[in-house]
């Protein structure tokens, strides 16, 4: 996998990923802006009214059509919080031109199509398509609204929201019913040109492709030349600073359940960029695995949990364990579980645990090439956090993490919030 990053103006960028592992080519925009309360929901909407049709194909059926033209290319789309960025994502997925029975130029053509969509909607007097931006807004509607039926995503969502109160990353990604009827074709039009004008926007390529021959077919597409350069309006995902909380929040909630979801927000006060390793190893000791302290302790030995682990929110430094627990069990839960964070604390853990979450850590970032849309996450958030770490080089990063610094890491993580659903 060879990868490649050039500026076509300022503020849009082209990355390359050059790989022969795959017959198909994937391409991508992701339009990145700021996460904010007065335009969440605009930009969770977006997306869904720009695949319903475009200047060169009006109606999703035109669309299908052109893309099976394209032998059988998949779009997708939608949107992601990424730090205290909001993303809008667009996909294009077609057949390598290497192994088309005939000589065509399809990738061309699919960069086309794709540009299309992004950046030239269709519209009816100088506004968005009334019928598309009116059925999507009840289909976002039904999308904010079946929030709660998986109800572990929806405890993980009020616990960050409880964490993030009045601050962007609290902000739920598909935004809030109470504004979509103040949306309509026009203002959310004019949301879009601001949106365009001045968002950050990552073109990403893979494939078996030329990077000259890729770099020449985006800089002459015409949605391309009428974009103009930007300082790019986002936030560079960096670690920072969190204030140490005097005490811990509890939030229980009830619901109608018969498993409770629990789970703990920890902050991590360290905001050194060699940390940000140190804490993958740290997490992948703690619930990260199957060989984890809390999978091993709370659910194997204790069964006070069917489900028991946690993840790292690199962009933010944030650590959340998640269990799914008998409603009655919480007490005796919560006491393990803090018992767990108090080990690391003091060095109770085994030079075995730390090599066997190197060993996973770095299995999985090794699969890393062996997926498209994997490959581009990755360099996408490089590219957010304005670094640059090749996979060899990121791997080393987790091989020199040392049993003292996750130790004295341990003791710079804080719980921040207790959440709990239950009946």
């Amino acid at each position: 996998m060879k990868y490649n990053k050039k500026s076509i103006k300022e503020g849009i960028t082209l990355h390359t990923i050059e790989t022969d592992k795959f017959k198909t080519n994937l391409l991508s925009v992701f339009l990145t802006t700021p996460l904010e309360r007065q335009n969440v929901t605009y930009n969770a909407l977006l997306p869904m009214v720009l695949r319903r049709g475009n200047n060169q194909q009006k109606t999703q059926e035109e669309l299908s059509i052109a893309l099976e033209e394209m032998y059988g290319a998949s779009f997708d789309c939608g949107v992601e919080k990424t730090g205290d960025n909001q993303a809008l994502k667009f996909y294009l997925e077609t057949i390598n031109d290497t192994f088309l029975p005939t000589k065509e130029d399809v990738i061309k053509q699919a960069i086309s199509t794709l540009f299309n969509i992004v950046f030239n909607p269709i519209l009816e007097n100088n506004k968005l398509k009334e019928e598309y931006v009116n059925s999507e807004k009840e289909n976002l509607k039904q999308i904010i609204e079946s929030k709660k039926d998986n109800k572990a995503k929806y405890a993980q969502e009020r616990c960050i929201e409880e964490m993030y109160k009045e601050k962007a990353y609290g902000l739920y990604k598909f935004g809030y019913c109470e504004d979509i009827a103040q949306i309509n074709t026009q203002n959310l039009y004019q949301h879009y040109q601001n949106l365009i004008n001045n968002c950050k926007i990552d073109i990403f390529v893979s494939g078996q492709i030329e990077k000259a021959q890729i770099e020449q077919i985006v800089e002459q597409n015409e949605n391309i030349k009428k974009l103009n350069p930007r300082k790019a309006q986002y936030n560079i995902n960096q670690a920072e600073a969190k204030q140490k909380k005097q005490q811990e929040d509890i939030i229980q909630e009830s619901m109608d359940i018969t498993q409770g979801k629990l789970v703990i927000g920890m902050d991590l006060l360290e905001t050194e960029e060699q940390a940000k390793f140190v804490a993958s190893v740290y997490n992948a000791i703690l619930g990260g695995t199957a060989n984890s302290k809390l999978f091993q302790n709370v659910r194997e030995k204790e069964s006070l949990a069917y489900t028991a682990g946690s993840s790292y929110i690199r962009p933010k430094n944030n650590i959340l364990i998640k269990c799914g627990i008998e409603i009655e069990n919480y007490e005796k839960a919560v006491k393990i579980i803090k018992q767990q964070i108090e080990d690391m604390k003091t060095g109770n853990f085994s030079d075995e645990d730390l090599q066997n979450a190197k060993t996973s850590i770095i299995s999985s970032v090794k699969f890393i090439p062996d997926e498209q849309d994997t490959a581009l996450s990755y360099h996408f958030g490089q590219e957010l956090a304005n670094t640059h770490l090749s996979i060899d080089e990121y791997i080393k990063q987790i091989e020199t993490v040392t049993k003292e610094e996750i130790q004295k890491l341990a003791n710079q993580i804080e719980i921040n919030t207790i959440y709990f659903l239950k009946n």
